[in-house]
């Protein structure tokens, strides 16, 4: 269901009043509008305040009106194996019915206020669906060595670390020189 009393001057929040209610009538619209806060995922988001840009197309039907659309927004988060800042675009698409009245509807469905409809739950849900939760730099991005950090990339193919494990180190001082000469 939505809420109740919505400002028509938020961004978000779109006026169907040129639609009446005449099933079969249709408005198309490209917005540009600021990003909510918190579109995103731990490694990857939505800024604040980017801007989204919006082709949506809002027809009467019998129920209600029913929103299509396609919201495309800048990307900026961090490669998840080797840590550097990354940034891209998301593009997604949207449809949903919001409903005149409430009955027979869900508890899920969205209601009109009155002419208003708040578009910002319909795109967060469809962008946040689309973001990978493990976002990368490059397809082929090898990470950071889990010993030192470095970039595994710029490391070289020879790069290792003589580990000795813990549970044997208290041994390694016991070999001497004679038991090396002996070994060869």
């Amino acid at each position: 269901m939505s809420p109740h009393n919505l400002d028509p001057r938020a961004p978000w929040v779109l006026s169907t009043h040129e639609l009446g209610r005449r099933p079969g009538s249709m408005l198309r619209r490209h917005l540009s509008l600021p990003a909510p806060a918190e579109l995103g995922v731990d490694m990857i988001g939505v800024l604040k305040d980017a801007e989204v840009e919006l082709e949506i197309r809002l027809e009467a039907v019998m129920e209600g009106v029913l929103v299509t659309g396609t919201g495309r927004a800048p990307l900026s988060g961090e490669c998840s194996r080797c840590l550097e800042p990354l940034s891209s675009e998301i593009e997604v698409d949207f449809q949903e019915l919001f409903f005149y009245s409430a009955e027979d509807t869900t508890e899920d469905d969205l209601l009109l206020d009155g002419y208003l409809l708040d578009l910002e739950p319909v795109f967060r849900d469809a962008a946040v669906l689309m973001l990978p939760l493990r976002p990368l730099c490059r397809d082929d991005c090898e990470g950071l060595c889990v010993e030192c950090g470095i970039k595994l990339s710029k490391a070289g193919a020879d790069h290792r670390h003589d580990l000795i494990d813990a549970r044997w180190a208290a041994l390694q001082g016991l070999v001497t020189e004679n038991d090396k000469d002996q070994e060869g």
